[in-house]
Formats: structure tokens, sequence, C-alpha cells
């Protein structure tokens, strides 16, 4: 699509300091309060976003940024409409609309209601914000009401349907960022070429994964866009991207499947949904999401400092480690610069019954606790291992408590298949009592300090049709595994105000809705160090740019020791080493005298530099388009950028400096580079794999 370098138009002066909406033909002043005759076409906008409706309700999405306007779409779309079971209805006449200004939990803005009417005699309202406090977005609810005379059953609605064309010539066209959770456990950021398709539903795609962030963005060298939903709870809905082979662009939107009969007068509603407009990667939307989810109410959580320090996890033994082995590697640990010590998966008899491994811990809490001494007594904090949620089949808990588990609307279990067990119902009072009590025993009485909450099935669970449930609608057990969490977080937190709940859904695309509840994310199992990095980029802008995201186990990143992908971004690092040297050859995790001295050596680094407690730059590169691939991070006045390619010998980019000069040194190295000038300095370079960067400013 071709970009048009115009000065803009009167329709993007403001109105107050950030907002303008013109109504055309001609550019017209904001219309009083009231009811108003449709003419034509009508634009809705503020400082970067333009929507524009035409008489059949119809939506064009325009861009303004420094100048240039940038339509988008070549043409307007049914962007809004219903799927009834003779096909969609998307054609509306235009009848009026009414404008108001408004002051929610977003602030301040203004209002439109337009209104349409379909040949079948569908009633539709498109209820439009804009807020000064977010120039990029725009947000819509839209309602259907029958005044056919006769039931209407509606199969979906759909909002946000755009096909997003490309602005400039490239290979690929498109990146995106998808939100959702497969099997596969694919990588959440993607290139987009011709034949893509990827429906993105936020319910279960198998057993184990569902669930994830409920937002879609799709971006090309100019311009991007992203669409999702802004409830407070999770909802099924999908949101699908596709690239057809013959088509201009990519298609995004957002969509409910689940059909609905409504009687002449009744009204559906769809959810509150958004837009969000933006140049370079999905950063920004994803930030921009995590603000207005604030706004409404799901805040980020504090984060302690001890949420920083890096990690030893015992999981290099697997499940049948010994408490010796675990003891007598902590020295090492401690002398490697690690703070925490992970007792992970193995201690226990069942997931459901949760006790105490008697060949383990003969003495049962008396053993345990004993462990929790020596592992503080070595200098280390503890951090135990939980797979709430999963209860294995023949245990006491579901002889004892059937009633517990979630049921599918044949009244059968759900399969958990990596455990081998099966669903707990997260929204039934007595599944939420247990758990507490659970986390009682092992931070109050065990004395843990934090806690490793591991398994995809954490991310989403399927709806439950459990009857003694009592469940309004099965989709509570969906809507309320948030306030499981909650319960699990803030029961943690009265124990110890700096304890650490570390939610790993491994392999799974994080549920934003969870994310309130955790006070550490991780890469979760990654395939390769690319999403280590990805991953690192979208959880930094979900909850918050100084938030502690942990890389995982270096073991998991390419070449089993990729340190480099985690400190360069901004992760707190970890390994699952094994010790002595030769103990486990056959597990592969011993920490060889090579290897020592590598993993030492980046262990120190990331604890001089602390990068995770700077600022993350998110918007400074894109991810997809910018190449070297670049990560940049502030702090205590000095700027850090981390270069990802296989091989690169050139020019790149230094971003985000303030006018002066700075010393640049490759800090892996301590290899000084010269010295450049700011605002944005160009530095030639050679290297593989990585290249590390400290800018210094020059007094």
């Amino acid at each position: 699509m071709k970009v048009i370098e115009v000065p803009k138009p009167s329709f993007f002066s403001r109105l107050t300091a950030i907002l303008l909406f013109s109504v055309l033909p001609g550019c017209q002043a904001l219309p009083e309060s009231g009811v108003h005759s449709f003419t034509d076409e009508l634009k809705v906008g503020n400082d970067h976003l333009v929507l524009s409706f035409d008489t059949k309700l119809h939506s064009q999405v325009i861009a303004s940024y420094s100048g240039r306007t940038i339509p988008l779409q070549e043409e307007h779309r049914k962007s809004e409409y219903i799927v009834l079971e003779n096909g969609p209805v998307g054609d509306f006449q235009a009848e009026s609309y009414r404008t108001q200004t408004i002051n929610d939990d977003l602030g301040k803005g203004l209002q439109y209601i337009i209104t349409g009417r379909s040949a079948e005699g569908m009633v539709k309202q498109v209820d439009v914000r804009v807020y000064d406090s977010y120039p990029s977005s725009a947000f819509l609810s839209v309602s259907y009401r029958n005044d056919t005379g006769n039931p209407v059953r509606i199969l979906k609605w759909v909002n946000h349907n755009y096909q997003i064309a490309s602005t400039s010539p490239s290979s690929p066209d498109f990146w995106s960022f998808q939100g959702a959770s497969y099997a596969d456990r694919r990588d959440w950021v993607q290139p987009v070429t011709p034949g893509f398709e990827q429906k993105n539903y936020m319910g279960m795609n198998s057993s184990d994964y569902g669930s994830g962030t409920p937002v879609s963005d799709v971006w090309t060298r100019d311009i991007g866009i992203g669409v999702g939903h802004v409830e407070l709870t999770p909802k099924l809905v999908s949101l699908p991207v596709s690239y057809a082979r013959g088509d201009s662009g990519v298609t995004i939107g957002i969509e409910y499947d689940r059909p609905e009969t409504l009687n002449p007068g009744e009204t559906l509603t769809t959810f509150e949904t958004f837009l969000n407009l933006h140049q370079g990667d999905y950063f920004a939307t994803l930030a921009n999401y995590r603000h207005i989810m604030s706004a409404k109410g799901l805040e980020a959580p504090e984060y302690p400092d001890n949420s920083y320090e890096p990690i030893w996890c015992a999981w290099g033994y697997e499940r049948d480690f010994t408490v010796e082995e675990v003891l007598q590697t902590l020295p090492k640990a401690k002398e490697m610069g690690l703070k925490w010590a992970v007792l992970d998966d193995g201690w226990q008899t069942s997931e459901g019954d949760w006790y105490l491994d008697r060949d383990k811990f003969p003495h049962g809490d008396e053993s345990m606790r004993q462990l929790v001494d020596k592992i503080e007594e070595a200098g280390l904090k503890a951090k135990l291992w939980w797979a709430p949620l999963a209860v294995d089949p023949g245990t006491d808990l579901i002889r004892d408590h059937e009633d517990m588990l979630l049921l599918d609307k044949d009244g059968n279990p759900v399969d958990i298949t990596w455990w081998d067990s099966y669903y707990l119902c997260p929204a039934y009072a007595k599944t939420q009592e247990y758990s507490e009590e659970l986390v009682r025993k092992m931070m109050g009485q065990w004395g843990y300090a934090g806690l490793k909450i591991d398994g995809q099935h954490l991310n989403g669970v399927p709806p439950c049709y459990n009857p003694k449930h009592n469940h309004k609608h099965p989709e509570e057990s969906v809507e309320q595994l948030q306030e499981f969490w909650k319960r699990i977080y803030e029961t943690a937190r009265e124990i110890d105000r700096e304890s650490i709940v570390e939610i790993c859904p491994c392999g799974t695309s994080y549920a934003f809705h969870n994310m309130p509840y955790m006070n550490q994310s991780v890469s979760s199992d990654p395939l390769s160090s690319w999403q280590i990095r990805h991953k690192g980029k979208t959880l930094k802008a979900l909850m918050g740019e100084s938030s502690p995201y942990y890389g995982d186990h270096v073991e998991l990143s390419d070449d089993a020791s990729d340190f480099a992908s985690s400190v360069g971004i901004g992760a707190v690092v970890g390994t699952k080493f094994t010790w002595p040297s030769d103990s486990h050859p056959e597990k592969g995790f011993q920490l060889t005298p090579e290897k020592e001295r590598s993993f030492r050596h980046w262990i120190d680094i990331y604890n001089e530099k602390m990068l995770p407690k700077g600022v993350y730059m998110g918007e400074l590169y894109d991810i997809g388009f910018d190449k070297p691939e670049t990560h940049a991070v502030s702090k205590d006045g000095k700027m850090y950028y981390a270069f990802y390619a296989d091989g690169w010998e050139g020019s790149v980019e230094l971003r985000g400096l303030a006018a002066g000069q700075y010393r640049v040194v490759d800090y892996e190295n301590d290899r000084p580079l010269g010295t450049v000038a700011g605002p944005t300095a160009t530095l030639k370079v050679d290297f593989n794999k990585h290249l590390l960067i400290e800018a210094i400013p020059v007094d």
C-alpha cells in the first residue's frame, strides 16, 4: 500500500489536548451532545488513529504518524458483524449517531454511539470510545437488537475484522504476535507469509494447553495494529490471523463462537474490545494493554529484590534425586554466585495428595524442615516445586474428595496428559481451601521462601460441568482461575511479604489474567534461545519494563550454554547443573571445569550489572524487521545493548542515547569499542552469535 506523505488534514486538529472527532463531508467541529443524522461518512479519531464508518457501518482504519497519513486498509470493510444460520449479516444502513463526553476508569474521553439497521430487521449499535490517555487506541462494544419479529439464532459475533495491506516491500511482509497456547509450544512472535493461518482460540487447544493473552498484533515496517478484549476475566474468544494466498494483506479480528437465540426485542452485546495502532513491533500494543488493564483494576504485582536473584535448581537430578545430592551441590551453587536453591519435582508421593516421599524424607515434616534449614545455612534461599490443580488417579484426594474434580459435559474427569492426572476445578471453594492449606504447610510449616508452580495446565482450564459445584455457567471455571491464583499469591504474601511466586506454565503463552498473582515469570521450558528472547520482550511488556523475568535453566538455551540471551535482555539467570563434575553423566548436566569457568563468568556479569532492575526499552527496536536482532536496557544513566545474529559484520545503531558522548565497551569481554555521540549513534562491529555493549556517558 502506498504511504501518502501529506500534512495532517484539519480533522487531525486537537479538540482539548488530545482528541479529535470529525464528520464528513467537510471538516466540521464536534457536534453538540445529542442525536444526529448520519450522512455519507463518520470519522472518529485521536492523535494517531481514525476509524472511518461508511453508510453501511463498514469501517476503515487510518493511522497518522509524523505528518504521514497511512491507511491500513485499501477500503471500508465489514469489521463488526454477526453470523446467522443462513450466513453473515454485516450491512447495516446507518441511521444516526450521538456523542457525549465521558470520564471513567480510563480517564476523560469521548463516546460515539452509532445506530444502523439491517435488511433483516436487526438493529446494530456501535459504541466507540477514545481517551486522552490512550492516543493510539479505540474501544468498542457492539449490540444487536432483534427487531425482526421472530426468534433469531446468532451463531457468532465478530469485531475488528480488518485486512491489513503491506506498506512497503520486504520479506516477509508482516510479523505478528499471537497470544494463544498450543501443544507444539510454537513461537509467540512469528513472520506471516502467504498461506499462514492461526485461530488463536483462548480456550483449550488440547487437553493440557489453553488460554493465553487475548491480543493479536500484526505489523509491517511502517505501521502495526493490535486487537484484543479488555474484559477483566478470561473469555473464550478467538483472535484469528490469516494471510490467504491471493489476498492483498493479513486479516485479523476477534470472534466469539457461542450460539445464542434472541427472541424479538432481545439484545446481544459483545465484550469490550480494542484496537491499537503503533510503529515498530508489538511491544507498544502489549504495554498499552497492560496500562489499560491496570487502570481497570488488574495491576502488576510488587517485585521484591530477591525476585531478581539468580537460581540453582535441583532438576538436573530429575525426579529420582536424593537429599544428599542436593545438599552436596549447595556449597558449589553459593560459590558460583547463585542465591536460590529450588527443590524440584520428586519430593512428593503423587500429584494431588502431596505427601512427602518417606524414602527421601523418613521423618516427614521434620526431615523437610531440616532440608530447608540446611539450604539457608548454606547461604541460599529455598524454593519448592508444586503442580496444583492436578490430581493422580487412585489418590486419597480423589477417594475422599471426588467432588473437587473438574468434569466435562459427559460427567467425566478431564485428563492432564503430561502428569497422567485429572484437573481439579479452580472455581470450587474446596479446591481453593485445600490448595491454600498446602501453601501454608509448604511455606509456613516447612519454611520455603518461594514456590515454583509448574505445569502447562496452570494457564487455562476447560469449562466445568460438575453439578456439585453449582456453577452459574460452565465457563465459571475459566473465568475464576485468576481468583484461584489470587488466593495462592495472597496466602504466600501473608506468610512472607518477600516470598516469590513463580508460575511456569510449561511452553504456553502466558494468560494475562493470571499475571497479577505471580511476581516472577519465566521463559517456561523454551525450545530455543530465540524463544527466551522474544518471550522476555513479551513479558516485559505485559508485566512491566523492570519486571523479574527468569530466562529458565541455561541448559535449555542454544548449545545448553547461552547465558547471553538472558543477560543481554535483562532476564534473571539460572542453571540446573549437577555436582561434583562426575555425577550423573547420563543426565548430561555435570558442572565440568570448563563449564564452571564459563558459568561463573556469566553469573558474575549478571550479579554486577543486574539488568532486570533496569528499564527494558522495548520500543527502540523492531524484533522482526531490524537486523541484527537488538534489545536495549537503560540502567543508572547507562544504556546496554544486546545484538544477536548467527554472524554479523557491519554497522549497528545505538538508539535511545541522550545527547553527548558515550564510551562504548563490550562488557562480556571487558573490551573497549570506542566513543560515540548520542542521541543515535552507529558503530561498526563484527560478531558471531551475540555482542553485548555498555554505553557509558563521558563527563
